[in-house]
C-alpha cells in the first residue's frame, strides 16, 4: 500500500511539473512564433501582443525596439497561419482593421473600411511605418510580405508612380489612409 501511495504521488508530481512546463511554454512558443515575420535581428527586441475578441490585447512580452508582433493565425478573412509585425503606434489602426474582418465576409469588411475612408473616421497608420507579414496554408509554406505605410500618399506628392512596375517601387492605393509602397515581387 505504502508503495502505491509513493507511485501515486510520484506520477502526480511529475504530471504537474510537465503540466507547468507546458503552460510556461506556451507563451514563450507564442512570442516565437508571432515575431517570425521580422528580421531576425529585430525579433529579440519586439514586443508580442495576443488579441482578445474585443480588439483590445494583452502583453505577451515588452520590447524595446517600437515593434509589435501578433499572430493573426484563424482569424476571419487570414490563412491558417498568419503572423504580423508593426509600429506599436499602428495598433489602433490594427484594431480597426480587425473589427472590420471579424464579419467574416470580405466584401462587407471592405465596405466597412472603405466608408471609416470616406467620413475620415478610418485610423492613419504612422507616416514609413513598416508592415511586415507571414502568411500562408501553413507555417511551412508561409510567404513573407513587406509594405511601407505612406498614408495619403500620392504619385504627385511622392515621385513614385502608383500603378506596378516590373522593375521598382510603387504606391498602392494612393491617396487613402492606407497607400503603401509595395516593391517588385511582393
Amino acid at each position: 500500500m505504502k508503495h502505491i501511495a509513493l507511485s501515486v504521488l510520484g506520477i502526480l508530481a511529475l504530471s504537474t511539473a510537465l503540466s507547468t512546463s507546458a503552460f510556461a511554454q506556451a507563451p514563450a512558443d507564442a512570442t516565437a512564433t508571432a515575431v517570425l515575420a521580422l528580421p531576425a535581428a529585430m525579433r529579440d527586441d519586439a514586443t508580442v501582443i495576443k488579441w482578445k475578441p474585443d480588439f483590445t490585447y494583452d502583453t505577451l512580452k515588452k520590447g524595446t525596439n517600437g515593434m509589435v508582433c501578433y499572430d493573426r493565425s484563424g482569424f476571419p478573412g487570414q490563412q491558417p497561419f498568419s503572423v504580423e509585425c508593426t509600429s506599436m503606434g499602428n495598433l489602433a489602426r490594427e484594431a480597426q482593421n480587425l473589427k472590420a474582418e471579424a464579419t467574416g465576409d470580405r466584401a462587407k469588411s471592405e465596405a466597412l473600411l472603405n466608408a471609416e475612408e470616406k467620413d475620415g473616421t478610418r485610423v492613419k497608420p504612422e507616416y514609413g511605418s513598416v508592415w511586415y507579414h507571414l502568411a500562408g496554408p501553413d507555417r511551412e509554406h508561409a510567404r513573407p510580405h513587406m509594405t511601407i505605410a505612406l498614408p495619403g500618399a500620392t504619385a504627385q506628392s511622392t515621385g513614385l508612380p502608383d500603378k506596378r512596375t516590373q522593375n521598382g517601387v510603387w504606391i498602392m492605393n494612393a491617396g487613402t489612409t492606407t497607400a503603401h509602397i509595395m516593391t517588385p515581387g511582393e
